[in-house]
């Protein structure tokens, strides 16, 4: 899936090795809610609207791969559901719960797992040090689940469409022709990956929770689910001030998560590479200034 400035494209391989395209026009939200486009907040709303777009994506692809399977039968429950409700609330009903769930998921793991396991640690410890502590098991668990991800086989494969989704945008920033040999040679890694983001944000979390805190165990925990926004706003900033300058300061702002992406960014095969350029193609405007994004 790849977005331009007016529209995005998701673009999948079918299983009998031809393309499905589904296009959708897109007006940035800072033009039409001059709210998102304030600093810090602008971070926390694009988080939520490529969370959105993201879960669409995959709902699009799931539904292409899924229309050979002539003999695929619903459950019992989504049958009853359907009789009562129709076909259009079950649909609506279970993509919401599975954003729903998908972002529980990750909120318990990432941010109330570490502060409940801190909890544990003496009254005496020191904030600072608890702080750290839970910023330490933060992160090790996000590289750990990263990895693990890896493991699974579609998961791996999705990383290689990851790979070729950078490959193609390093050749495109370039200014090269989008070709497969030209997209084949470029670098995997790249400073505005989502992966990076997600390790700013655990980086951030460590600072901002180290200067708000409160006494209870259970105040602390709603902090962090409140400050969560503030985080994700604050890590988008420093994300997009690495990415956008060369110097010592942004390479070593960039370091950590490049390096991370050598977990969640795999070599794609040429198969995957004309997907992303197809994609890509499709969402570059025709006027050259407005190309200027």
């Amino acid at each position: 899936m790849m977005k331009g400035p007016r529209k995005t494209c998701t673009v999948v391989r079918k299983p009998d090795g031809g393309l499905a395209i589904e296009e959708k026009p897109y007006t940035p939200l800072k033009e039409t809610h001059k709210i998102a486009g304030v600093p810090v907040i602008r971070g926390f709303v694009l988080m939520v609207q490529s969370l959105i777009e993201g879960f669409q994506a995959i709902d699009y692809s799931s539904k292409i791969l899924l229309e050979d399977e002539e003999d695929e039968q619903p459950s019992k429950l989504e049958q009853w559901f359907k009789d009562r409700f129709g076909d259009g609330l079950v649909e609506s009903v279970l993509y919401f719960l599975s954003i729903l769930i998908g972002v529980g998921l990750a909120v318990g793991l990432f941010i109330l797992l570490p502060a409940l396991v801190t909890g544990f640690l003496p009254d005496s410890t020191a904030h600072w040090g608890r702080n750290l502590l839970e910023g330490v098991l933060r992160i090790v668990i996000f590289i750990a689940y990263m990895a693990l991800m890896s493991l699974i086989p579609d998961m791996k494969r999705t990383f290689r469409y990851h790979g070729a989704e950078h490959k193609t945008i390093y050749c495109y920033e370039k200014q090269l022709e989008l070709t497969v040999e030209n997209v084949r040679v470029q670098p995997r890694e790249h400073p505005r990956c989502g992966t990076s983001f997600l390790f700013v944000i655990m980086i951030i979390s460590i600072l901002v929770f180290s200067v708000v805190t409160a006494e209870s165990r259970i105040m602390q925990l709603v902090l962090r689910l409140v400050l969560l926004p503030v985080v994700i706003g604050l890590s988008y900033e420093v994300n997009r001030f690495a990415g956008r300058h060369d110097g010592v300061l942004s390479s070593i702002l960039r370091w950590p998560g490049m390096m991370l992406q050598h977990i969640t960014v795999l070599e794609p095969d040429d198969s995957m590479i004309e997907v992303a350029i197809e994609a890509l193609e499709r969402v570059i405007p025709d006027d050259k200034q407005e190309d200027a994004w």
